[in-house]
């Protein structure tokens, strides 16, 4: 496979990116689903080209850090494991999120990988859609309990019951949790996507990569208008929905009897024994994949109820983290200054003595660390966030949905101390909204 790739600071399978840790290789997943093999060739390829550091990302990939000299050698094991992009031109475009329990949640009103299966060959396999921006995203949920609905994407489609009928609601530039433009029967939900690229590539100047740059410019009535006459659009009311923390331990699957079980690596990173651990454990138990979250943590589907302990107790003694009340499993970091030249604090290890202290006070909080303003762990906003201005020294945020960016600035040049001490005295406040 040629990699002749145009040029773009987003890594990809064949796109090496560096860093100050080294090179950075994205690999994307279908679904955010791989197989057991594939998982241990991944940690294969870490371990013996980079410096064994795999990564859970926020858009349900994965990425090798620390990469050497070797970059053709790691591309090269990746493709033959199957990783890789139908042609070169695909990879950057491949950018379909879906419900990390699509096909197995209880409470799914459609199975939407035969869907995304459509949207994932169209987008790579023709040639006018491979002039999109390697960040411009599609997501597709099925209506699952188990779903992402904070990150917002170019194109959304989600599914909804109307009138006895299942449908695919959908929005622009947005989230899941916004009022939806209209809706599709499902038969036409693939000629929806193809209709809203197709227009946005026929609409935007070269400097408009995004659906939202557009938009700034371009009326969405407009738009709809105008995809009204290429696909039947239907008005919808959808209930407000709200997810939760089912990506961490286990949960019911519409199998009876079976379950999937959620565990996060620290931090959101995995070594290549924790990963080679956790595909012997999906050969061995489940149905031989593992499934990554948007959460930057990992699920093992179709476990029998009956092994789930087992399996949790085999996963914790990877170092994975299992437990909804582990402090740990609850606070992101980005790769901060040991890794990144816009770091402005080692926010993983700050996260660590943060996740140690709240563990200590009892505080269960969801707690974003970020080195810069670029916000690369989290494409939400999250409840807290801390925004590092010097070395170990950070600004403290609270999520406001009146408020742009990260939210209401509370306090400025925190230490990691200091920050514990007030999330601790905040949490305990009767007046605490």
């Amino acid at each position: 496979m040629s990699t002749a790739l145009r040029p773009s600071a987003c890594p990809g399978l064949l796109r090496i990116v560096q860093a100050l840790d080294g090179g950075i290789c994205r690999i994307k997943l279908n679904g955010g689903s791989i197989s057991a093999d594939q998982a241990e060739a991944v940690a294969h390829a870490a371990q013996r080209f980079a410096g064994g550091v795999i990564e859970a990302t926020n858009r349900a990939n994965l990425q090798i850090r620390g990469i050497g000299r070797e970059e053709a050698a790691l591309i090269d094991s990746l493709l033959a494991a199957g990783l890789g992009p139908r042609t070169a031109a695909g990879d950057d475009v491949r950018n379909l999120m879906l419900s990390p329990s699509a096909g197995i949640d209880r409470q799914m009103l459609l199975d939407t990988r035969p869907l995304a299966e459509q949207i994932l060959t169209s987008l790579q396999s023709h040639e006018r859609f491979h002039g999109l921006s390697a960040k411009f995203a599609v997501q597709l949920d099925g209506g699952e309990g188990l779903a992402m609905l904070e990150h917002h994407h170019d194109l959304w489609l989600s599914a909804v019951e109307h009138d006895g009928e299942c449908l695919l609601a959908f929005g622009l530039a947005g989230c899941p949790t916004d009022v939806a433009l209209g809706a599709v029967q499902l038969e036409h939900g693939h000629a929806l996507v193809i209709a809203v690229l197709d227009l946005f590539l026929e609409l935007a100047r070269p400097e408009q990569t995004r659906m939202r740059h557009l938009l700034a410019e371009y009326p969405q009535a407009g738009l709809v208008a105008q995809l009204a006459e290429r696909v039947p659009l239907r008005s919808v009311i959808r209930v407000p929905r709200t997810s939760g923390v089912l990506h961490i331990v286990a949960h019911p699957q519409r199998e009876a009897g079976r379950v999937y079980i959620g565990a996060v690596p620290p931090l959101g990173r995995l070594d290549p024994a924790m990963l080679r651990g956790a595909a012997q454990l999906a050969r061995e138990q489940g149905d031989g994949t593992l499934r990554f979250t948007p959460w930057q943590s990992l699920l093992l589907p179709n476990i029998h109820e009956d092994n789930a302990a087992e399996v949790i107790h085999s996963l914790e003694n990877l170092g994975l983290r299992c437990c909804a009340d582990d402090a740990l499993a609850h606070v992101i970091a980005c790769t901060g200054s040991a890794g990144c030249g816009k770091g402005l604090a080692d926010t993983k290890s700050d996260a660590l003595q943060l996740a140690a202290l709240l563990q200590r006070h009892g505080q269960v909080l969801d707690v974003h660390l970020s080195g810069c303003p670029r916000s690369c762990a989290a494409a939400h906003i999250a409840p807290i966030t801390l925004l590092a201005v010097s070395p170990g020294h950070y600004d403290l945020y609270f999520r406001d949905a009146a408020l742009p960016g990260f939210g209401a600035l509370h306090a400025r040049n925190l230490t990691i101390e200091a920050v514990a001490t007030l999330l601790d005295a905040r949490s305990r406040s009767p007046l605490d909204a």
